[in-house]
């Protein structure tokens, strides 16, 4: 909404901005009102561009929190690795009664302190553990944020695409239309036959049809984008974007380096190896014997006693042999995974780097003929009909011709958009105008 220019006159009482509605000092409520809904408008309908959606998504998508969840979890069990073990206290008491006569009777108490004694290599163990694990949950976030970026990206540009495609739609279907409204004027006055017009009108509904198809898409693509960043679904979305400019790719080997080097999913795998050989490490140091010291305090009717001992667990039934084979199962299956990962990543990077060049092919062969041919062809045929050389036909064929060409220009540009955002997001971060 714009502003409105107000002027309110009460005999000899103007308008006074500073104070309210009048020289008096009071505010008009539906005035105030108006503009309050006015600045309301103005800011729901701010367009959304790529640097806004992401900057939402950052904000409000709650795979973030999750992962962030998942961080402060793993410091939490940073903190419970550095623990030592507190001792144990433990307090007996009861009464004797006298049996022989040289006993006496009377109450007893008993008082007994036990501390474990951690081995520094087994603290060192399992804090090892935990601060790996601590790291790899950073990758995770990383890692996160890479894939939110990206989802981000495709689902807004794949949201402008069906914004064009609607508008390709409607220009098609205007065409359509003003034909059919020339052959109708035809048919009335006898200058061309009913078959005709029935051609026409068949064209015209199946306008309507694609029109009808591409706001479908562009709405379902709409409430992707809006599930993303996490806004409701009674908030508006005005897209405000263009495409990426073509982009001279590095070499795919220079790629492909760089997505092995930084990407973080590849990155918290490769610390998960590290991790499972800290829990190796962990489980084989734990079968080293730590001792418990033991003090005791005991006062009878006639006897005090102080005892100090030493408790050491004998690892002759048990010395961790199926904690320690789960350990290193668990380094092979991190080693294959991140191997996996590896091949995954070549191969993925490798399918986008040829789809980027495919299209941009694609995108040159319609701009150095293919569109120009088919628009030229179109305006032939129009004027052969005008002129009666030609029949609905041939001007119907051109027209689908024409939408055809202009609708694969669309995805081959679109395509392109998606194979960048997808080398961006293997590579691990964006290109550079």
């Amino acid at each position: 909404m714009g502003h409105l220019p107000v002027s309110v006159r009460t005999k000899s009482t103007a308008w006074d901005w500073s104070r309210g509605c009048t020289t008096r000092g009071v505010y008009h409520p539906t005035l105030v009102l108006l503009l309050l809904l006015s600045g309301t408008a103005t800011a729901q309908t701010a367009p959304m561009t790529l640097s806004r959606a992401l900057e939402l998504a950052a904000a409000n998508n709650p795979q973030l929190r999750v992962a962030a969840a998942i961080g402060e979890g793993a410091r939490a069990a940073v903190t419970t690795a550095r623990a030592r073990p507190n001792p144990d206290f433990n307090y007996v008491t009861g009464r004797q009664h006298l049996l022989q006569p040289s006993a006496a009777a009377g109450g007893q108490q008993h008082f007994g302190v036990a501390q474990l004694i951690e081995l520094p290599s087994v603290r060192q163990a399992r804090l090892n553990v935990a601060e790996i694990g601590r790291e790899s949950t950073d990758y995770l976030l990383a890692e996160t944020q890479l894939a939110l970026r990206g989802a981000v990206k495709q689902a807004f540009y794949q949201a402008l695409r069906r914004r064009q495609e609607i508008a390709m739609a409607e220009e098609s279907r205007r065409i359509v239309e003003d034909l059919e409204r020339r052959i109708r004027i035809q048919v009335q006055v006898g200058e061309a036959a009913r078959l005709e017009l029935i051609r026409a009108e068949t064209e015209v509904n199946a306008a309507n049809a694609q029109l009808r198809g591409a706001q479908l898409r562009l709405t379902t693509a709409v409430a992707q984008l809006r599930a993303l960043l996490g806004l409701p679904a009674t908030e508006d979305i005005t897209l405000d974007g263009t495409l990426s400019p073509a982009l001279d790719l590095p070499a795919f080997a220079d790629l492909r380096n760089a997505a092995l080097a930084t990407h973080p999913a590849l990155a918290r795998l490769r610390t998960e190896v590290r991790r499972a050989r800290a829990i190796l490490n962990n489980e084989e140091t734990l079968r080293k014997p730590q001792p418990t010291l033991l003090s005791e305090y005991e006062r009878q009717p006639d006897n005090h006693y102080w005892r100090v001992g030493v408790s050491i667990p004998l690892p002759l039934a048990n010395r961790r042999q199926g904690p320690i084979a789960e350990a290193a199962a668990g380094i092979s299956q991190a080693t294959a995974s991140t191997s996996a990962f590896e091949l995954e990543i070549t191969s993925q990077l490798e399918r986008a780097y040829g789809e980027y060049q495919v299209a941009s092919q694609q995108l040159r062969a319609y701009e150095d003929g293919s569109l120009r041919e088919a628009e030229a062809a179109l305006a032939a045929a129009e004027t052969a009909y005008r002129l009666g050389e030609r029949g609905i036909l041939e001007v119907l064929d051109a027209q689908r011709v024409l939408r055809s060409i202009r609708f694969d220009y669309l995805n081959a540009q679109f395509d392109r958009q998606s194979a960048r955002i997808e080398l961006e997001q293997l590579r691990g971060s964006d290109f550079q105008e």
